[in-house]
């Protein structure tokens, strides 16, 4: 972005223009613009003296609460975070524009209140922002924090990720009063042994009941079926030969409302998203 300097003149004593004064002698080096400023009712110099620190530091609160928006809707736009300065609107227009353009907004800030009156004003309207924006960024963190917990569940190792998105209806022994189904991930390194040992690691075990049913880089995951009673044990031989239980139940209807909760929360962060990239742009 162009840098831009703000340059008060008094009138020419000749009767030229301080525009056209100034436009012409920086015209090999930079293009003039005019900020309009109003008559503003200045008061007496004592109001000025005291008002000068009350505004040094409503600048520099303006300008942090500027730069806290920026850095918001950087984290929102995430992968098109390039297009930062494409979505950083004044007025709807870019902030290049804005400047050139400006014009004092006689509706917010009237001109006839007094300047303190007018910076009250403005430092309310920041306070404002602040707090809004505040808001909005701990919606939106929590949203994406949430969906990001149920990515990761979804597509991290067979330790630790859901199993609902692998498994099938098909690989479980369901509604039996006696039989239960049990999902075991074991390393690759130790397949031959699961394959060997599964079906005497503890009595009633049903026979070749268990089949390969997903792979990572590290981990395989297997089903076996056997009889609830022996499940305890099962579990204690398994950990003793490095093989890892993992602890489900299947049931269709809370898979299913595991995935609408995430395709919820992606729809969510998409809505949040619009709604805050128009909100910083207003």
């Amino acid at each position: 972005m162009a840098e831009f300097w703000l340059v008060s003149v008094p009138p020419d004593k000749h009767g030229r223009s301080a525009f056209d004064n100034i436009t012409q002698e920086t015209a090999n080096h930079s293009v003039t613009f005019r900020f309009s400023v109003p008559e503003l009712k200045v008061g007496t110099l004592d109001v000025l003296v005291g008002l000068s620190d009350d505004l040094g530091k409503l600048d520099s609160y303006c300008e942090m609460i500027a730069k806290k928006v920026s850095h918001y809707l950087g984290d929102v736009l995430e992968e098109d975070r390039d297009k930062l300065h494409d979505n950083l609107l004044a007025n709807g227009l870019d902030l290049q524009a804005y400047l050139q353009r400006f014009q004092w907004d006689m509706a917010k800030f009237p001109i006839k209140q007094s300047l303190k009156a007018i910076a009250d004003q403005i430092s309310k309207q920041m306070s404002q922002i602040e707090a809004d924006l505040k808001t909005k960024s701990t919606s939106y963190n929590n949203i994406k924090g949430n969906l990001q917990n149920l990515e990761r569940k979804a597509t991290g190792s067979l330790m630790t990720r859901n199993l609902g998105d692998i498994v099938r209806k098909e690989d479980f022994v369901l509604d039996s009063e006696y039989l239960q189904t049990l999902l075991v991930v074991v390393p690759k390194l130790y397949q031959d042994d699961w394959k060997k040992k599964y079906e005497q690691l503890t009595e009633m075990v049903a026979p070749r009941s268990s089949k390969l049913l997903f792979e990572d880089g590290d981990h395989t995951l297997y089903n076996v079926t056997l009889f609830k009673r022996v499940i305890d044990e099962f579990k204690y031989k398994c950990r003793e030969n490095k093989f890892t239980v993992r602890d489900f139940v299947y049931n269709e209807e809370e898979l299913q409302a595991g995935k609408n909760e995430i395709l919820k929360l992606s729809t969510d962060k998409k809505k949040q998203f619009v709604s805050r990239v128009d909100y910083v742009a207003v």
